[in-house]
C-alpha cells in the first residue's frame, strides 16, 4: 500500500509541472498584449489624459466592430466598409511587394554571381538605396497621378532594397566546397547557380523578404494618406481630420495585424522550404 501511494504521488508530481507548462505554452504569446490592454483601458478610464484624445480599447473595439460588421452605424461612412479597405491596401502592398521580389532576387543574384554585374550596376543602386521611399512620393504623383499605381511604386521602392541586398549577401557567402563539388561532377555555371547557390541563398532572401513586407505595409499607408483615396491609410487619415481617434487606432491595429499576418505567411513558407537546415540551426520545429 505504502509503495503504491509513493507510486501515485510520484506520477502526480511528474504530471504536475508538466500540464502546467503546457498551459503557459499556450496562453504565453497572449500574456504581454493582455497586459498592454488592461494597463491601456485602466490609463485611459483614468482622466490623465481627455478619453477624446485616448480612447479606451472597449471604445475602439465598439468602432472596430462597426467598421467591420456595421453593427451600429458609429463610423458613419465607413461602416461596413473594412473588407473593401483591406482588400485595397493588400492588393496594393502585394502588387508593390511581388515586383520588388522578382526584380529584387533576380538583380542579387546576378549581382552577387557576376564580378561584372556587380561593378556595373552597384554603384548607381548604393546612390539610390539611401533616398527615403517618401521622397518618391512628388514624383510618383506627377508620373502615375492619384490611384494605385503611385502607392505600388512607393511599395516596390521600400521593399526591393532589402531583397536585394539579402539576396546579394547570399549569394556571396556561399560555400565555396559545394561550387567545387559541384564543378567537379561537370556543373555548368547555370547549373550550379540555380543548383547550389539559389538554395544556399534562401535563408538571406527570407530574411529580406520578411523585412521587405513590413515596409511594404508601411509605404502603402503613406502613400493612401497622400496620394490615393481608398485603403486603410486614407481611413486613418481621414478620419484624423474628424477627431475621430477610436477610428484612428483601429486603423493602426488593422495594419499591425495585416503585417504580422503577412509576415507569419512569409515566415511558414520559408520554414517549409528550408526544413532541411532545422537539425543545423536554432530554428524551431513547427
Amino acid at each position: 500500500m505504502k509503495s503504491t501511494a509513493i507510486k501515485a504521488h510520484g506520477v502526480g508530481r511528474g504530471h504536475g509541472p508538466s500540464l502546467a507548462r503546457r498551459l503557459y505554452k499556450r496562453i504565453e504569446r497572449g500574456i504581454v498584449p493582455v497586459l498592454l490592454l488592461v494597463g491601456w483601458e485602466i490609463f485611459s478610464r483614468s482622466g490623465i489624459l481627455p478619453r477624446a484624445l485616448l480612447p479606451a480599447p472597449s471604445q475602439v473595439i465598439i468602432a472596430w466592430a462597426d467598421w467591420v460588421f456595421a453593427t451600429d452605424g458609429n463610423t458613419q461612412s465607413y461602416s461596413g466598409h473594412w473588407i473593401l479597405d483591406v482588400a485595397a491596401s493588400s492588393f496594393r502592398v502585394f502588387a508593390g511587394f511581388a515586383l520588388a521580389a522578382l526584380l529584387g532576387i533576380g538583380a542579387g543574384m546576378a549581382i552577387g554571381w557576376s564580378r561584372t554585374a556587380e561593378n556595373l550596376f552597384e554603384p548607381v543602386l548604393q546612390i539610390l538605396r539611401p533616398i527615403p521611399p517618401v521622397s518618391w512620393i512628388p514624383l510618383a504623383i506627377i508620373w502615375f497621378g492619384i490611384a494605385d499605381k503611385p502607392a505600388i511604386f512607393l511599395v516596390f521602392m521600400g521593399a526591393f532594397f532589402p531583397v536585394l541586398l539579402s539576396t546579394i549577401h547570399g549569394v556571396k557567402n556561399c560555400d565555396r566546397n559545394l561550387l567545387r563539388a559541384g564543378a567537379m561532377t561537370g556543373g555548368t555555371p547555370s547549373r550550379l547557380l540555380l543548383y547550389i547557390v539559389f538554395p544556399a541563398a534562401l535563408p538571406s532572401i527570407f530574411s529580406g523578404l520578411r523585412i521587405a513586407i513590413g515596409s511594404a505595409w508601411m509605404l502603402t499607408v503613406t502613400a493612401e494618406m497622400v496620394a490615393v483615396k481608398s485603403g486603410v491609410g486614407y481611413v486613418l487619415w481621414d478620419s484624423y481630420y474628424f477627431l475621430r481617434y477610436d477610428i484612428v487606432i483601429a486603423s493602426m491595429v488593422s495594419i499591425g495585424l495585416l503585417g504580422f499576418l503577412s509576415d507569419y505567411a512569409i515566415k511558414r513558407v520559408g520554414a517549409y522550404l528550408l526544413r532541411w537546415q532545422r537539425g543545423s540551426t536554432l530554428q524551431k520545429e513547427g
